[in-house]
């Protein structure tokens, strides 16, 4: 391609009271006032009151996605503690029940919750979502449909939702299950071309199902306020060091697709359920799943399937200057993600006598230390400022 593929990231972070480590049901008076003084329209409201979200802006690089992802979370945990608040970057809550969660007084979460009704307020959920600029939409569209195979990839990488309501899940990510719900979730459909995908959204608006094409809540969907494509299925990252593996993984994955099609090469398209099916190992077992390799017929441990993976798209990764974040996913798959890091604090502390409850405020006090870096880097000037879509 003719220019590098940029990158902006969202992340939404859970507000927790740092006495009792439960969500904290409404937020203070001034508290997003004093956020968007600070840092602007990078800070937003999320559906309810114990949620925020952050976005940078369209990055070059992953050192800048770095700065301003550091500034952010930074910014507004220390905003947080003024408000005696502290943030987490997991997807879920070990025990808050999301039926006591307040929404947030704005016409777009009004109007979800009178649609989606119950379910609009079940997404006490946070998750993680990366732009990637692409101006052509046709090869937006081209591009979405081959990297769709690389989405269970990514989500065992970003693991951070092992709990709903007071329960181990068994799951390494909870979070896809309850997005799952929604109306127009999960993997995308495959389009011809922009023009296939227009015409689709066309007829859903015209019969009034939707209103803008920000309802498609899909795991990967183009964006049509800006010229990226957009991956949701990710749930966000405790450590920013992982979450900007991840972001690393998919500009790279991104760049080696559209690099075969230049040379009238592409990935081969699976069946869905084939993906899907790989999409329910990487949550139910996160980076310890076997996901299945269709080329060679065969299901291949996580670790193995992230160094093919690595090295498939290093010529790419080192023309962008991200191979270090590219190789830190190697990292991820045998170290663990953050559901792993939580679930062994969670046993271990079990294991020492301390009751259920007492575990999980355990998490919760491990996730408050790890989702805020002791130092936050300087925005670079030349970062232009992205609006995200609403989630």
């Amino acid at each position: 391609m003719a220019d590098p593929i940029t990158i902006g990231i969202e992340e939404e972070y859970l507000l927790v009271n740092p006495h009792t480590r439960e969500l904290a049901k409404h937020q203070a008076a001034g508290f997003m006032d004093r956020c968007k003084e600070l840092l602007g329209s990078r800070v937003m409201h999320e559906m309810l009151q114990s949620q925020i979200e952050i976005g940078t802006g369209v990055c070059a690089t992953i050192d800048q996605a770095r700065a301003e992802l550091l500034e952010l979370r930074q910014g507004v945990a220390s905003v947080a503690r003024d408000f005696d608040l502290s943030i987490i970057a997991a997807s879920t809550h070990p025990w808050s029940l999301w039926s006591e969660q307040e929404p947030v007084d704005m016409e777009r979460y009004r109007i979800m919750g009178v649609e989606q009704a119950s379910i609009a307020r079940r997404m006490a959920i946070c998750g993680m979502h990366v732009h990637a600029g692409i101006p052509d939409r046709d090869l937006r569209i081209d591009l979405m449909n081959q990297v769709c195979y690389f989405m269970p990839h990514l989500l065992a990488l970003s693991g951070s939702s092992p709990f709903w309501e007071g329960i181990d899940t068994g799951l390494k990510s909870m979070r896809p299950t309850i997005a799952g719900h929604l109306p127009r979730s999960g993997l995308p459909e495959v389009f011809d071309n922009w023009n296939d995908w227009s015409e689709m959204v066309d007829d859903m608006t015209a019969c009034g199902m939707i209103n803008d094409p920000s309802r498609i809540w899909w795991d990967l969907r183009p964006s049509v306020r800006h010229p990226t494509l957009e991956i949701r299925i990710c749930d966000v990252c405790t450590w920013v060091e992982d979450g900007l593996s991840v972001a690393a993984l998919y500009q790279s994955i991104l760049t080696f697709l559209a690099h075969l099609r230049q040379n009238n090469q592409r990935w081969r398209q699976y069946r869905r359920i084939l993906i899907l099916e790989n999409k329910w190992r990487a949550q139910r077992y996160g980076v310890e799943a076997e996901l299945g390799d269709f080329g060679k017929r065969q299901a291949v441990p996580l670790p193995d399937l992230i160094d093919e993976l690595v090295e498939l798209v290093r010529p790419h990764a080192e023309d962008l200057g991200c191979i270090r974040e590219v190789e830190h996913a190697r990292e991820i798959a045998r170290r663990g993600s953050s559901s792993d890091q939580q679930l062994r604090i969670y046993h271990e502390a079990l294991a020492k006598g301390a009751s259920d409850r007492e575990a999980q405020m355990a998490v919760v006090d491990w996730l408050i230390a790890e989702s805020v870096p002791a130092v936050a880097a300087t925005r670079p000037t030349s970062s232009k400022v992205l609006h995200p879509e609403p989630s």
